[in-house]
């Protein structure tokens, strides 16, 4: 197999590898919050349910987490999934796992900023959903931005467990290449992807956080 063919089908592998990232992190950030707002509830019961819930994602394996909600419907309800299952799982699991991270991070953010700014929307006269969307999360989102970076980070890492369920992205490919060819170059072509591929969230993140600092 020539170099080219092997980036090729690396290059395929990728694109498995960038619809988990993209898909996790379209449905987690907003779920994070809706999480992080539960977290924050006054009400004891989802409270305790989302702390719960929060501590299970956190507490175990990414791995286990992946495998339970592939075969959980087999188990639990009898139900046999298709082959094209794996990927919807693959995407359920991630974006259930970053949810609880995130939510944490945006519950850090909502936490620390200071009483008087409520006090003084609502002396403007500001709703309580006017004064959080207008005026109290641009000013998180500035100051959870470095967190977020490093979730983000992580999670175009951590897509490679997406073996787990037999996906083929790009490490799973690599792995396999590899091993037929006996050699290291698709192994090395694969960490070379994932550096760039980093390289270029951090940027993006970075320019987003320069873009945020009117809110010093």
């Amino acid at each position: 197999m020539t170099i080219q063919q092997m980036l090729v089908q690396l290059a395929e592998g990728m694109v498995i590898t960038t619809q988990i990232f993209a898909v996790t992190l379209l449905v987690s950030l907003p779920l994070g919050l809706l999480v992080a707002f539960g977290r924050m509830s006054k009400n004891p019961v989802l409270r305790t349910v989302v702390k719960f819930y929060i501590s299970i994602m956190r507490g175990t394996p990414l791995m286990l987490q992946l495998m339970v909600v592939y075969f959980g419907p087999y188990y639990l309800f009898g139900l046999r999934m298709g082959s094209g299952y794996r990927l919807w799982a693959t995407f359920i699991g991630f974006s259930i796992n970053y949810a609880a991270y995130f939510a944490e991070i945006y519950r850090s953010g909502i936490q620390s900023m200071p009483v008087g700014q409520y006090e003084a929307a609502q002396i403007l006269g500001y709703g309580k959903g006017q004064t959080f969307f207008k005026i109290i999360l641009p000013q998180v989102i500035k100051r959870i931005l470095p967190s977020v970076t490093n979730e983000v980070i992580t999670l175009v890492k951590d897509t490679s467990l997406a073996f787990t369920l037999s996906v083929a992205e790009m490490f799973s490919t690599a792995k396999a290449l590899a091993a037929a060819q006996t050699n290291m170059i698709p192994l090395v072509a694969a960490g070379i992807f994932y550096y760039v591929f980093n390289l270029l969230v951090a940027f993006i993140m970075e320019r987003v956080e320069k873009g945020l600092d009117y809110y010093r």
